[in-house]
């Protein structure tokens, strides 16, 4: 897959790393990558990989732009209130690099349609704001065997991982799943939205940026995965922690005696 020569000069700064190059470029021009959730994650991370010249990008969200989005949302504009986030997102996407092909999905990922939405997909990016979603597509990603990048962030702090359940990882064990992580699904309220308990703007913006680096990471199989690691930032103290994360032999997912063995709605309510 030749690059053209306005790809050439676009890409430049990849073609110089030994790491990326014409092989890489080209891997990231035939990728696909689908991001669920086009808000304050969202954004930089579709910003971040139509930059980088990523082929193909997937873009899930069901909601509209509002005022409020802006604070953080840094993909939309005041122009665009009222407008469909996909829309939205896709326009300053194109805007920004239009070598990039974007599927608009304008619908909420859910128990009927997650398996057949991410099977389209090489990489998954899930930027959601809710457990529920979050658990449907790390069993989904799990159940379609695709790499998933899965992020959160509160007022002033936020974490990142990748999972892998699907692989084993050096230590002979499975990669540990998002349940392994999380343990059940909360009940719902017990972790106010944002709407509720507000955030800072900026802090979506460093951890979504993050979420791009780890996809692009994996597209190029580059540097060290986070899958088996939790990387969390905490904004007020400038600090970052990591620990690591096993898999628990007795989650339902890929544990010894799994019960969850295929994707249904009653699992994410």
């Amino acid at each position: 897959m030749a690059l053209s020569s306005e790809e050439i000069e676009r890409y430049a700064r990849h073609l110089v790393l030994p790491e990326v190059g014409g092989p890489g470029q080209n891997k990231l021009k035939a990728a696909r990558v689908l991001v669920i959730g086009a808000g304050g994650l969202g954004a930089p991370i579709l910003l971040y990989l139509a930059a980088a010249g990523m082929g193909h990008i997937g873009i899930c969200d069901h909601d509209t732009v509002s005022l409020s989005n802006l604070q953080r949302q840094v993909i939309h504009t005041t122009g665009q209130i009222g407008n469909l986030k996909t829309q939205s997102a896709a326009d300053m996407m194109t805007a920004i690099n239009p070598h990039v092909e974007v599927t608009q999905h304008t619908t909420r990922i859910t128990a009927e349609n997650a398996l057949e939405l991410i099977s389209r997909y090489d990489v998954v990016a899930d930027a959601c704001d809710n457990f529920n979603t979050r658990f449907l597509v790390a069993d989904a990603c799990y159940f379609g065997e695709k790499p998933l990048v899965s992020a959160a962030v509160g007022q002033f702090d936020g974490q990142i991982s990748t999972y892998k359940p699907y692989l084993t990882s050096p230590s002979g064990d499975p990669f540990p799943t998002y349940r392994c992580f999380i343990g059940d699904l909360p009940q719902r309220g017990m972790f106010p939205a944002c709407e509720e308990a507000g955030i800072l703007g900026a802090l979506p913006g460093i951890i979504g940026s993050m979420q791009a680096m780890e996809v692009i990471k994996e597209i190029l199989e580059i540097g060290e995965s986070l899958a088996g690691r939790i990387l969390m930032y905490d904004a007020l103290l400038s600090r970052f922690f990591e620990t690591k994360l096993s898999w628990n032999p007795g989650n339902p997912l890929n544990g010894l005696n799994p019960t969850i063995r295929d994707i249904r709605a009653e699992n994410y309510l």
